[in-house]
């Protein structure tokens, strides 16, 4: 885990510490936050947000500020949108934006 990971997942951790449903898991690069087990949010080394979206939904998502299509390699991960460091620094922005992942994942089947 890089330094920005860490700190990231410490200041989501604060927010969704009353949440039983939540489960915090190591991820490729970074960590990430379960809800219901699907990945809801997640850091990554950069000190980035991974955001779930839903993919029908994913341009309005990406229209935010701050927000970016995330990829894997030269491919695009839909229902996956990222959040620029700059954005999640406030904390305003990363509880709305945790809160938008919930919010979807909640509608997906329990895993």
């Amino acid at each position: 885990m890089s330094v920005a990971s860490d700190a990231l997942a410490k200041r989501i951790r604060a927010l969704v510490a009353r949440r039983p449903e939540m489960v915090e898991k190591k991820v490729i690069g970074g960590i990430g936050f379960m809800f219901n087990g699907n990945l809801a949010v997640a850091t990554n080394g950069k000190g980035e947000l991974l955001v779930r979206v839903d993919p029908a939904k994913s341009a309005s998502a990406l229209a935010r500020p701050g927000a970016f299509q995330m990829m894997m390699g030269q491919r695009e991960m839909t229902g996956y949108v990222g959040v620029t460091p700059d954005i999640i620094n406030d904390p305003d922005e990363l509880r709305a934006w945790i809160k938008y992942a919930v919010d979807y994942v909640r509608t997906l089947p329990r895993t």
